[in-house]
Protein backbone atom coordinates (compact mmCIF):
# COMPACT_ATOMS: atom_id res chain seq x y z
CA UNK A 1 0.00 0.00 0.00
CA UNK A 2 1.35 3.43 -0.86
CA UNK A 3 2.20 5.71 2.04
CA UNK A 4 0.68 9.02 0.93
CA UNK A 5 1.47 11.14 3.97
CA UNK A 6 3.83 10.98 6.91
CA UNK A 7 4.95 13.26 9.70
CA UNK A 8 6.47 12.82 13.15
CA UNK A 9 3.22 11.52 14.66
CA UNK A 10 1.51 9.41 11.97
CA UNK A 11 1.71 7.72 8.61
CA UNK A 12 -1.20 7.43 6.19
CA UNK A 13 -1.65 4.41 3.92
CA UNK A 14 -3.85 4.61 0.81
CA UNK A 15 -5.95 1.67 -0.37
CA UNK A 16 -6.89 2.49 -3.96
CA UNK A 17 -9.73 1.20 -6.14
CA UNK A 18 -11.58 -0.55 -3.35
CA UNK A 19 -14.87 -2.02 -4.58
CA UNK A 20 -16.71 -1.49 -7.88
CA UNK A 21 -16.70 2.32 -7.70
CA UNK A 22 -12.96 2.77 -7.34
CA UNK A 23 -13.13 4.10 -3.81
CA UNK A 24 -10.20 5.09 -1.70
CA UNK A 25 -9.85 4.13 1.95
CA UNK A 26 -7.09 5.26 4.27
CA UNK A 27 -5.41 3.83 7.35
CA UNK A 28 -3.90 6.36 9.76
CA UNK A 29 -1.19 4.69 11.82
CA UNK A 30 0.28 6.49 14.84
CA UNK A 31 4.03 5.95 14.96
CA UNK A 32 3.60 4.67 18.50
CA UNK A 33 2.54 1.13 17.60
CA UNK A 34 0.73 0.69 20.90
CA UNK A 35 -1.86 3.27 19.76
CA UNK A 36 -4.80 2.02 17.65
CA UNK A 37 -5.24 3.08 14.04
CA UNK A 38 -8.04 5.15 12.51
CA UNK A 39 -9.69 4.18 9.22
CA UNK A 40 -11.30 6.62 6.77
CA UNK A 41 -14.42 5.36 4.92
CA UNK A 42 -15.99 1.89 4.61
CA UNK A 43 -16.55 1.06 0.93
CA UNK A 44 -17.72 -2.17 -0.65
CA UNK A 45 -14.85 -4.64 -0.56
CA UNK A 46 -13.85 -3.57 2.94
CA UNK A 47 -12.25 -6.97 3.49
CA UNK A 48 -9.07 -5.66 1.86
CA UNK A 49 -8.99 -2.74 4.27
CA UNK A 50 -9.46 -4.99 7.28
CA UNK A 51 -6.67 -7.25 6.05
CA UNK A 52 -4.37 -4.27 5.54
CA UNK A 53 -4.93 -3.14 9.12
CA UNK A 54 -3.24 -6.35 10.22
CA UNK A 55 -3.44 -7.26 13.87
CA UNK A 56 -3.41 -3.70 15.16
CA UNK A 57 -6.42 -2.42 17.07
CA UNK A 58 -8.76 0.07 15.37
CA UNK A 59 -10.00 2.95 17.51
CA UNK A 60 -12.57 4.33 15.08
CA UNK A 61 -13.80 4.46 11.50
CA UNK A 62 -14.72 7.89 10.12
CA UNK A 63 -17.18 8.21 7.23
CA UNK A 64 -16.64 11.30 5.08
CA UNK A 65 -20.22 11.25 3.77
CA UNK A 66 -23.25 9.00 3.51
CA UNK A 67 -23.23 7.85 -0.12
CA UNK A 68 -23.50 4.09 -0.44
CA UNK A 69 -20.12 3.64 -2.11
CA UNK A 70 -18.50 5.02 1.06
CA UNK A 71 -20.65 3.07 3.53
CA UNK A 72 -21.53 -0.27 1.89
CA UNK A 73 -18.76 -2.09 3.77
CA UNK A 74 -20.29 -1.24 7.15
CA UNK A 75 -21.43 -4.78 7.99
CA UNK A 76 -18.10 -6.24 6.91
CA UNK A 77 -16.32 -3.70 9.08
CA UNK A 78 -18.42 -4.68 12.09
CA UNK A 79 -17.66 -8.36 11.47
CA UNK A 80 -13.91 -7.85 11.04
CA UNK A 81 -12.93 -4.81 13.11
CA UNK A 82 -15.96 -4.03 15.30
CA UNK A 83 -14.92 -0.39 15.55
CA UNK A 84 -17.19 2.57 16.34
CA UNK A 85 -18.26 4.70 13.36
CA UNK A 86 -18.21 8.50 13.30
CA UNK A 87 -20.23 10.57 10.81
CA UNK A 88 -20.74 14.27 10.13
CA UNK A 89 -23.47 15.70 12.35
CA UNK A 90 -25.37 17.24 9.42
CA UNK A 91 -25.58 14.04 7.37
CA UNK A 92 -29.17 13.05 6.59
CA UNK A 93 -29.14 9.90 4.47
CA UNK A 94 -27.70 7.04 6.48
CA UNK A 95 -29.31 3.62 6.58
CA UNK A 96 -31.90 3.37 9.34
CA UNK A 97 -30.80 1.36 12.34
CA UNK A 98 -27.10 2.09 12.03
CA UNK A 99 -25.25 3.04 15.21
CA UNK A 100 -22.75 5.87 14.96
CA UNK A 101 -21.44 8.93 16.77
CA UNK A 102 -21.64 12.45 15.35
CA UNK A 103 -18.85 14.82 14.43
CA UNK A 104 -19.54 18.56 14.44
CA UNK A 105 -17.60 21.26 12.64
CA UNK A 106 -14.54 22.15 14.68
CA UNK A 107 -14.41 18.91 16.65
CA UNK A 108 -10.92 17.62 17.37
CA UNK A 109 -9.99 13.94 17.44
CA UNK A 110 -6.85 12.67 19.14
CA UNK A 111 -4.96 10.08 17.10
CA UNK A 112 -2.02 9.23 19.29
CA UNK A 113 -0.06 12.46 19.67
CA UNK A 114 -1.68 13.96 16.55
CA UNK A 115 -4.91 15.94 16.41
CA UNK A 116 -7.42 15.72 13.56
CA UNK A 117 -9.81 18.63 12.99
CA UNK A 118 -13.31 18.14 11.57
CA UNK A 119 -14.43 20.58 8.87
CA UNK A 120 -18.06 20.65 7.70
CA UNK A 121 -17.85 20.98 3.90
CA UNK A 122 -21.39 20.54 2.50
CA UNK A 123 -22.38 20.46 -1.14
CA UNK A 124 -21.80 16.92 -2.33
CA UNK A 125 -24.01 15.87 0.59
CA UNK A 126 -25.47 17.98 3.42
CA UNK A 127 -23.17 16.48 6.02
CA UNK A 128 -19.95 15.98 4.05
CA UNK A 129 -16.88 16.48 6.20
CA UNK A 130 -13.23 17.02 5.48
CA UNK A 131 -10.60 15.99 8.01
CA UNK A 132 -7.41 17.96 8.58
CA UNK A 133 -4.49 15.98 9.98
CA UNK A 134 -1.18 17.80 10.11
CA UNK A 135 -0.23 18.62 6.54
CA UNK A 136 -2.93 16.49 4.92
CA UNK A 137 -6.67 16.82 4.47
CA UNK A 138 -9.09 13.98 3.71
CA UNK A 139 -11.74 15.53 1.47
CA UNK A 140 -14.10 12.64 0.72
CA UNK A 141 -15.99 13.58 -2.45
CA UNK A 142 -15.79 17.34 -1.86
CA UNK A 143 -12.52 18.08 -3.67
CA UNK A 144 -10.56 16.05 -6.22
CA UNK A 145 -7.59 16.77 -8.46
CA UNK A 146 -9.16 18.86 -11.21
CA UNK A 147 -12.47 19.75 -9.65
CA UNK A 148 -15.20 19.44 -7.03
CA UNK A 149 -17.31 16.39 -6.33
CA UNK A 150 -20.46 15.84 -8.38
CA UNK A 151 -23.53 17.84 -7.38
CA UNK A 152 -27.24 17.52 -8.19
CA UNK A 153 -28.02 21.21 -8.76
CA UNK A 154 -26.29 24.52 -9.33
CA UNK A 155 -27.31 25.58 -5.84
CA UNK A 156 -25.45 22.59 -4.40
CA UNK A 157 -22.46 23.27 -6.66
CA UNK A 158 -22.30 26.82 -5.31
CA UNK A 159 -22.52 25.47 -1.77
CA UNK A 160 -19.71 23.04 -2.47
CA UNK A 161 -17.54 25.72 -4.07
CA UNK A 162 -18.13 27.89 -1.00
CA UNK A 163 -17.01 25.00 1.21
CA UNK A 164 -13.89 24.53 -0.89
CA UNK A 165 -12.90 28.18 -1.17
CA UNK A 166 -13.76 29.26 2.37
CA UNK A 167 -12.50 26.20 4.23
CA UNK A 168 -10.10 24.10 2.18
CA UNK A 169 -8.40 26.87 0.22
CA UNK A 170 -7.45 28.64 3.44
CA UNK A 171 -5.08 25.76 4.26
CA UNK A 172 -1.38 26.04 3.39
CA UNK A 173 -0.64 25.52 -0.31
CA UNK A 174 1.49 22.46 0.40
CA UNK A 175 -1.34 20.64 2.21
CA UNK A 176 -1.83 17.19 0.68
CA UNK A 177 -5.38 16.51 -0.55
CA UNK A 178 -6.51 12.89 -0.06
CA UNK A 179 -9.89 12.40 -1.81
CA UNK A 180 -12.49 9.65 -1.73
CA UNK A 181 -11.56 8.28 -5.17
CA UNK A 182 -8.27 8.24 -7.05
CA UNK A 183 -4.98 9.90 -6.32
CA UNK A 184 -4.32 13.12 -4.49
CA UNK A 185 -3.17 16.64 -5.18
CA UNK A 186 -2.26 19.70 -3.10
CA UNK A 187 -4.25 22.72 -2.04
CA UNK A 188 -1.92 24.95 -4.06
CA UNK A 189 -2.50 22.98 -7.25
CA UNK A 190 -6.25 23.02 -6.65
CA UNK A 191 -6.30 26.79 -6.12
CA UNK A 192 -4.43 27.34 -9.38
CA UNK A 193 -6.95 25.19 -11.26
CA UNK A 194 -9.92 26.86 -9.59
CA UNK A 195 -8.69 30.32 -10.54
CA UNK A 196 -9.01 29.33 -14.21
CA UNK A 197 -12.59 28.20 -13.58
CA UNK A 198 -13.46 31.34 -11.62
CA UNK A 199 -12.19 33.59 -14.42
CA UNK A 200 -14.87 32.28 -16.82
CA UNK A 201 -18.61 32.74 -17.15
CA UNK A 202 -20.69 29.60 -16.67
CA UNK A 203 -24.14 28.26 -17.44
CA UNK A 204 -26.37 29.27 -14.50
CA UNK A 205 -27.51 25.64 -14.29
CA UNK A 206 -24.00 24.19 -14.18
CA UNK A 207 -23.78 21.14 -11.91
CA UNK A 208 -22.93 17.45 -12.04
CA UNK A 209 -19.35 16.57 -12.90
CA UNK A 210 -17.45 19.86 -13.09
CA UNK A 211 -13.78 20.24 -14.06
CA UNK A 212 -11.95 23.43 -13.15
CA UNK A 213 -10.01 23.60 -16.40
CA UNK A 214 -12.73 22.44 -18.80
CA UNK A 215 -16.15 23.47 -17.49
Amino acid sequence: MPEVYADDQVTVEWLADVGPYGNSAYIIRPRDESVPVTVIDIPTGFEVVAEAVGGRAVERVIVTHSHIDHTAGWDTMLETLAAPVLVGAEETDLEEGREFDLLADGDEIAIGEATMQVMHTPGHTPGSISLLLGGAVFTGDTLFPGGPGATRSNELLQQEIASITSRLFTLPAETVVLPGHGGGTTIGESIAEYEVFASREHDPDLHGDVLWLES
